[in-house]
């Protein structure tokens, strides 16, 4: 793969890399096909990494569906698909491998309730970028923080990548496109659209000048329950760094909720 890049990079070829854990929907190809405008090449990873799952059957259970999205990628213009193994990233195993961490930002939020996730997704990232060397990589805006935690990395270690983000791609009914959709029941699913439909209320409510963001957070928490969701959290907080909003900041309102063994999240800026 590192061979490859460089061949391209001595053409004077741009790369564009959209890392996946697989499982691909319409969100993923949004971004596949943004890679192409983005850049002369495209490559797209394929790898579930065990190091950003806080529970074993999580990680077992994720649905593995390789040769649907090596069929689903066929249609699009990729260069290359990066399908690396476990023990080829991690040849020391899990336990002993390098770690790359950012503070703070990771800590939060959904890294307050997946202690260490943010961890697995840092270095696993930073390990395919250095595999794939590319010149940008893309990343969905659904897991928000995901995507602040990435760009901070790449800043903090100087990481010659441009990060780009691609709006959140929605079901008719406002679902956010998630590989999780799948694990929904009949019943769930059609219920899963709650979360979107409370954070669109927040955000109408912020809009029409309320500002006791406390109040607005714990009734959507209220509603999410009510709805047979079991929320997790519901925050309002400064889009730039997730930090506590001040008057005229860019807000984001970021949630996540189970819904039977299915955990969603979702966000909407304001």
């Amino acid at each position: 793969m590192q061979a490859l890049s460089r061949e391209w990079r001595r053409k004077s070829q741009r790369t564009a890399f959209v890392p996946t854990m697989g499982n691909l929907h319409a969100g993923h190809l949004a971004l596949v096909g943004q890679a192409a405008i983005q850049a002369d090449r495209v490559v797209v990873s394929i790898f579930v990494n065990p190091l950003q799952f806080n529970e074993p059957t999580d990680f077992k259970n994720y649905p593995r569906t390789l040769d649907e999205d090596l069929q689903k990628l066929a249609d699009y213009p990729v260069d290359a698909i990066f399908l690396p193994t476990e023990a080829e990233l991690y040849p020391a195993g899990r336990e002993a491998t390098t770690i790359v961490e950012v503070p703070g930002l990771s800590d939060v939020l959904e890294g307050a309730s997946r202690p260490g996730h943010f961890r697995g997704v840092t270095t696993v990232v930073a390990k395919l970028f250095n595999c794939v060397l590319p010149d940008v990589a893309l990343f969905g805006e659904k897991d928000f923080q995901q995507l602040l935690v990435v760009r901070r990395m790449v800043a903090d270690l100087d990481m010659p990548i441009e990060i780009v983000s691609h709006p959140t791609l929605r079901e008719p009914d406002g679902l956010a496109m998630s590989s999780r959709n799948r694990r929904l029941n009949a019943e769930q699913r059609a219920r899963a659209p709650v979360l979107y439909q409370v954070l669109v209320r927040s955000r109408d409510r912020i809009r029409q000048g309320e500002a006791d963001f406390t109040v607005l957070e714990h009734q959507a928490g209220g509603d999410l329950s009510a709805a047979g969701l079991m929320p997790d959290y519901v925050a309002i907080r400064r889009a730039e760094d997730l930090a506590d909003p001040r008057p005229g900041d860019e807000l984001v309102i970021v949630a996540a909720a189970r819904l039977g063994k299915t955990r969603l999240i979702d966000n909407v800026r304001v």
